[in-house]
């Protein structure tokens, strides 16, 4: 039996008291999720963070996306460098039993820009990849190849079809334990870092998917488990990003 879930969800979801220090507009975003044995995640994970589980169960996701209005307070948007496409491989994590977060293996990013600051301010494992999102009547098409740095290959083809009514996710739920993460974590200069964004709850929908091809989390050194991975899609929110903290 696994074991309760003690650790508070809903508090994340509330705005802090800060001022942010970055905006953004993350839009049409998939989400593909697989089941994997919590050790060979676990393993992955710097000192100072625990694998996240439901139920007992781990999950490491693939998410590609749109960024818009990527911008620093105080700033204006410039579309060459404020607007671009990503994709992340990600699982999830806490702290000590609170502060429930994400820790990525991997970003993918389709601006040389936002690859070179996210790497040296945030220190992020960010990559430059050649990447595009088509919509064909109700399909969306996502592809990546990853330029630099390696490893490569690293590459991600997918097309979705959204379906049913969008809604928030129900906490307590799997789909709430996968989709509402308000804090990032990051390690550097032997520390471990926390950030932060607010957004509105996710309005969430299913996903139909169909040829996937990717070796996105074989570059992390993950395993693909060879089931359909649980997909959600969601046309996206407007984030307010905080400065990032010493955990």
């Amino acid at each position: 039996m696994a074991e309760p879930d003690t650790i508070d969800r809903i508090a994340p979801t509330r705005r802090p008291d800060a001022r942010p220090v970055m905006y953004q507009r993350w839009r049409t975003l998939l989400f593909l999720h697989w089941e994997l044995p919590a050790e060979v995640l676990a393993r992955q994970l710097p000192p100072g963070l625990t694998l996240d589980t439901y139920e007992g169960r781990a999950f490491v996701g693939l998410v590609p996306f749109t960024m818009q209005g990527v911008r620093p307070a105080g700033l204006p948007a410039f579309s060459p460098v404020s607007d671009f496409h990503e994709t992340n491989v990600r699982t999830y994590v806490h702290r000590e039993g609170k502060d429930p977060g994400v820790w990525f293996f991997s970003l993918e990013a389709a601006s040389r820009i936002a690859v070179r600051l996210a790497r040296a301010w945030f220190k992020l494992p960010y990559h430059f990849a050649r990447m595009e999102m088509t919509r064909e009547g109700a399909w969306i098409s996502y592809r990546s190849e990853r330029r630099w740095p390696g490893p490569v290959p690293a590459r991600c083809a997918v097309r979705c079809e959204p379906t049913g009514a969008a809604a928030a996710s129900t906490p307590g739920t799997l789909q709430h334990f996968l989709m509402e993460r308000y804090f990032l974590y990051t390690s550097h200069g032997g520390a471990l870092w926390r950030g932060q964004v607010h957004h509105p709850p996710y309005q969430v929908r299913g996903a139909v998917v169909e040829g996937l091809d990717e070796s996105l989390l074989a570059a992390a050194g993950l395993p693909r488990p060879a089931v359909a991975p649980l997909a959600h899609f969601s046309e996206g929110v407007d984030v307010d990003a905080f400065r990032l903290m010493r955990a």
